[in-house]
């Protein structure tokens, strides 16, 4: 029997407060592991944005599958993310290996017919980052050219000094770390957990997630 853990997101306090989203989220995802004789071995129930995949709640889920789960069961693919890219990046690092179930989309990718929906959407996202690759690089290219920043998040790999872009040696040395272990083969999981042992951290002061090593990898 296939063991799956649930992963409920609301997006606001309300909804977290009042449960009711998240009491319709369970049910269906208990009636779901019912139906397809599924082993539900626990609920993790998350209060956030859908922005990132760096959230607690969904990292600690990840980090349990191999161990003492086999899949993620959710309502909707967006309770993960509403990213194309970032559902993408999902896939690839994480389930090729193991199980995602959707309740709404009828995804399981268990079965040749599920495999083949998250391949498509993977492909999908994959040529998107590639375009906005291209699109960065550009434009990065052309900023450095002119040691100019136009705003926004300032890039990993880099500090804004006085309106210019300037490097972080010790982030653009764990940049490379990343590209060199990336070369010889190793996973993006692995990668991450290379870092870690290492004492190499993120701006935030947490491991580098997957998720992050493979945009930094890109």
């Amino acid at each position: 029997m296939t063991k799956v853990i649930g992963y409920i997101r609301v997006s606001t306090d309300k909804q977290a407060e009042h449960g009711f989203s998240l009491e319709a989220q369970a049910e269906k995802l208990k009636a779901y592991a019912m139906l397809y004789d599924i082993d539900l071995v626990d609920l993790v129930v998350e209060q956030g944005s859908a922005k990132s995949v760096d959230r607690e709640g969904l990292q600690s889920v990840l980090d349990r599958l191999g161990k003492n789960a086999d899949g993620l069961l959710v309502v909707k693919l967006d309770r993960l993310t509403r990213s194309v890219a970032d559902l993408g990046r999902l896939v690839e690092t994480y389930f090729q290996d193991y199980a995602l179930l959707s309740v709404g989309e009828q995804i399981d990718t268990r079965s040749a017919s599920g495999r083949l929906v998250l391949n498509v959407l993977a492909s999908v996202s994959q040529w998107e980052r590639e375009v906005i690759g291209e699109r960065t690089s550009a434009a990065m290219q052309h900023m450095k050219s002119l040691n100019k920043y136009t705003g926004g998040k300032t890039p990993y790999g880099y500090d804004l000094v006085n309106g210019s872009l300037v490097e972080n040696d010790a982030e653009q040395s764990i940049i490379q770390l990343v590209a060199k272990y990336k070369a010889e083969g190793l996973s993006y999981r692995k990668i991450s957990k290379v870092l870690a042992e290492a004492g190499h951290l993120s701006r935030t002061g947490r491991s580098f997630t997957p998720n992050r090593i493979m945009q930094m990898a890109a």
